[in-house]
């Protein structure tokens, strides 16, 4: 293909791209990146975190 043909087809593509506006559904990116599903998981895991943190409060594993 000439320069000339390809030159033309990238500026196309470039013309498409810059015009292309997606839908974006900003709840779903944000529960995919903080990997959350909804709240109440969210404080099941803090659950779990206070308890390694109780337990290891003093620097020393209680009962270990």
């Amino acid at each position: 293909m000439g320069r000339g043909r390809q030159k033309a087809k990238h500026t196309k593509i470039a013309r498409e791209l810059k015009s292309f506006s997606p839908d974006v559904n900003y709840n779903a990116l944000e529960r995919e990146l903080t990997g959350h599903s909804s709240d109440e998981q969210y404080d099941d895991e803090i659950a779990k975190w206070a308890e390694y943190s109780d337990k290891y409060a003093d620097g020393e594993a209680k009962g270990a």
